[in-house]
């Protein structure tokens, strides 16, 4: 599937210049992961309607969603686009970026292998083999902090208003506004309240293919 030009143009920036000495546990690269979140949510956010323009029919939260999908396939070594070479170098930023991750998990792996806690026995035998690219590790902390990056993508007041596409707040209901559940808004970011979508739990070249339909 061909990256739709949302993709090609996902604020990632902070991301792919982040450096793996300052990044070595797993709040550090929440931090990272949210404030390219929040750019990308600010940038498509002010250029909405221009993406409108080649997209006609999705709503701001949609929008948002399907970023905040590429970003969680980005953070699970999932991502398609591979992007392009810059000048004298022999790999893509996406490639740069993606060996950045795994140094950077693996120094969260090595902290999980040593842990002490009483989950010592559990966390060992989930990560032990899990040890080249470590996927489950990145699965299981995308899924333990997609509610925290929903937030920062959705941190805009310009939001107000919006609303996902699909009742799925609490077993059927939608969004009241900001594209978030509950009641909740930026400034205020209530405690355990999911993110409307399961755009990132969709395999990414069929998320594409929606969005160029």
């Amino acid at each position: 599937a061909c990256a739709p030009f949302r993709r090609l143009h996902l604020c990632d920036y902070n991301l792919e210049k982040m450096g793996t000495k300052k990044i070595d546990n797993t709040h550090d690269l929440l931090l990272e992961v949210c404030m390219a979140a929040k750019y990308e949510g600010e940038s498509l956010t002010r250029f909405n309607p221009k993406y409108q323009e080649i997209y006609s029919g999705s709503t701001i939260c949609t929008v948002l969603a399907r970023s905040f999908a590429d970003i969680g396939d980005i953070i699970r070594g999932k991502d398609l686009y591979l992007g392009n070479k810059k000048k004298n170098q022999n790999v893509t930023e996406r490639e740069e970026l993606e060996q950045k991750l795994k140094e950077i998990f693996k120094q969260i792996h090595d902290d999980v292998m040593k842990t002490s806690g009483n989950n010592k026995d559990t966390l060992q035998a989930r990560y032990e083999g899990d040890t080249e690219n470590y996927y489950q590790l990145r699965e299981d902390w995308w899924t333990a902090n997609r509610s925290t990056v929903w937030k920062a993508i959705t941190c805009s007041d310009r939001l107000g208003g919006n609303a996902y596409f699909r009742g799925t707040c609490n077993g059927g209901k939608r969004t009241e506004g900001y594209c978030r559940c509950n009641g909740d808004k930026p400034d205020n970011d209530m405690v355990n309240i999911d993110p409307p979508t399961y755009f990132d739990y969709v395999p990414q070249y069929l998320r594409w293919f929606e969005e160029w339909a």
